[in-house]
């Protein structure tokens, strides 16, 4: 029988928390750091949450396949037919995980023909959950209390806008958008949170001007879509997944609006962008 999307995220958001208590057994110890070719760290507490979570898929999920940021390279001949599979990032923020400031998570998405239907994101140092679901709504969790339901914020005006930037990853393209916003705050974060930070309304705009991977995203895409905001590249159109490349194109989370505001922004974004590249 295949379980909607619904049945499954409360499994994923365990997971997920089981694997930041993998990570933690190691973040509060020393650790080796590592360099990947294409030279962004690794260390021993991304293989040790990246081994719990497939182990717990195929154990519960075996007819599901999954791609991870650790996992050798599946190719694009073997994902194509892929209708429905999950994404994970074992640990979103390693350099944030490096530098101990806490700002690092745990990602898990289901994707049905290209899109995230279910999403958990785990930051374990805060302990705080964000998760969501087609049919399910979405939620946030803080240690041990009861979740809360969450929804992005309205925006009425590009004015006072609480945005958020990579804290490790800055880009002239994305300092070039802030110099033309009206009066704005901005709020620098490390991985995932940012996206989720949107999603429960402690933000308004995440401009994403460089590179990111699919499995950066999925997981809290899903997460803002299901809390009323949006994923969408520079043309308009909806973050999609399980491309031949799975680099992201540029793209912008934005809390609630409405057309007129998300092509403004959308404009003002893909302007800066042409001329970065």
């Amino acid at each position: 029988m295949t379980l909607a999307p619904a049945d499954m995220i409360q499994d994923m958001i365990a997971i997920a928390r089981d694997a930041g208590k993998a990570i933690m057994e190691i973040y509060q110890r020393d650790f080796e750091v590592m360099t990947k070719d294409d030279k962004s760290p690794l260390t021993e507490a991304d293989l040790a949450s990246h081994h719990t979570i497939i182990d717990r898929l195929k154990a519960g999920h075996p007819d599901i396949p999954v791609l991870s940021e650790e996992s050798k390279a599946i190719p694009y001949e073997e994902r194509m037919a892929w209708t429905r599979y999950f994404l994970i990032d074992p640990l979103d923020g390693t350099k944030e995980f490096v530098k101990r400031n806490g700002e690092f998570t745990v990602n898990i998405a289901l994707i049905e023909n290209g899109r995230p239907v279910a999403g958990a994101v785990y930051a374990p140092v805060p302990d705080v959950s964000w998760y969501a679901a087609e049919g399910f709504g979405a939620w946030k969790a803080t240690a041990d209390d009861e979740p809360v339901a969450i929804a992005a914020a309205r925006l009425e005006s590009l004015e006072n806008l609480r945005v958020v930037g990579s804290r490790s990853h800055p880009s002239p393209a994305m300092q070039a958008v802030l110099d033309e916003l009206p009066d704005h705050e901005l709020l620098p974060m490390g991985s995932s949170i940012k996206l989720c930070a949107v999603a429960d309304g402690s933000a308004d705009f995440y401009p994403r001007l460089g590179p990111t991977c699919e499995w950066d995203t999925g997981a809290a895409q899903c997460v803002v879509e299901q809390a009323g905001g949006c994923v969408i590249t520079l043309q308009g159109d909806s973050v999609s997944y399980n491309k031949e490349d799975i680099l992201n194109p540029f793209f912008l989370v934005i809390a609630s609006v409405d057309d007129d505001l998300r092509g403004r922004l959308g404009a003002l974004a893909a302007r800066h962008a042409n001329e970065q590249r």
